[in-house]
């Protein structure tokens, strides 16, 4: 059978596949932006929610107008991405040398499994508390509990990634005498990229929470503190606000590690 009557006894596609032309595709984000904001006017409306329960969208939409304005979400969004960043960052490089040091030792995997899931079995809403009373309910505990709360599923990622390289490639660069930074820039880097950067988004997602826990447990800044904050006063389209900062900030990240690896993983395509 040849390739042309394979393709023709293929089912036809579904019409509402063929009529989504590539043009009108864009309008599918907005469109259900557009629809969620529509449900949640109605459902505040039917049941005549109060404020501090539930507030309007245009209330919530009039109250980052003015905490945008007088400067509030600006100076309360700086600290938690100084926060973020540095223990992403920090969590990142502790994570992915622990992890292609036990991919390449499986005494040192034997060794230090037990500690590293052990850590990871406790709530970090319960390690918080501990951290900032040992460093402060500054910048440092904060830093720490967002490298924590990526630190695993990054080392996963690298260990998998470095482990996955075939050994004939390996046994290949043997023969070819590759010093060991030959093997790990030539051979071992480029396999568990694509592995390691699916663990960094994971990571970069998860550093934005890492930080909103910090600044719940002691803080007097940061979007966390906001949302104390505005709870605290019932003011229901604050902690909305808050959240939306968050939720951006998180969308953020995983667009720049999803645009790190469309550039650095172009030679695969």
């Amino acid at each position: 059978m040849t390739t042309i009557e394979t393709q023709a006894e293929l089912p036809p596609r579904p019409r509402s596949l063929r009529r989504l032309s590539p043009r009108w595709r864009w309008l599918l984000l907005p469109g259900s932006v557009l629809a969620g904001l529509l449900a949640w006017e109605a459902l505040v409306r039917l049941n005549h929610y109060p404020a501090f329960i539930l507030p309007l969208p245009g209330k919530v939409w009039v109250r980052f107008l003015a905490v945008l304005a007088d400067g509030t979400l600006a100076r309360h969004t700086q600290v938690t991405l100084i926060e973020v960043f540095i223990g992403l960052a920090l969590g990142l490089g502790a994570a992915s040398t622990l992890g292609y040091l036990i991919a390449k030792s499986h005494s040192l995997e034997q060794a230090l499994t037990p500690y590293i899931v052990a850590s990871q079995s406790i709530p970090v809403v319960a390690i918080a508390p501990i951290l900032v009373i040992w460093f402060g309910s500054g910048l440092r505990s904060k830093v720490l509990i967002c490298a924590l709360i990526v630190f695993f599923p990054i080392l996963v990622n690298t260990v998998i990634g470095v482990r996955s390289v075939e050994p004939d490639l390996r046994d290949l660069m043997r023969s070819l005498k590759a010093t060991r930074w030959q093997t790990f820039a030539k051979l071992e880097l480029p396999a568990a990229l694509p592995i390691l950067l699916g663990g960094l988004k994971v990571g970069a997602t998860l550093s934005v929470i890492g930080a909103v826990v910090g600044e719940f447990v002691g803080a007097d800044r940061g979007l966390g503190f906001l949302i104390n904050f505005g709870r605290g006063q019932y003011d229901t389209a604050l902690v909305f606000v808050a959240v939306a900062a968050l939720i951006v900030i998180a969308l953020t990240l995983y667009g720049a590690v999803a645009l790190l690896e469309k550039l650095s993983l172009a030679w695969k395509r």
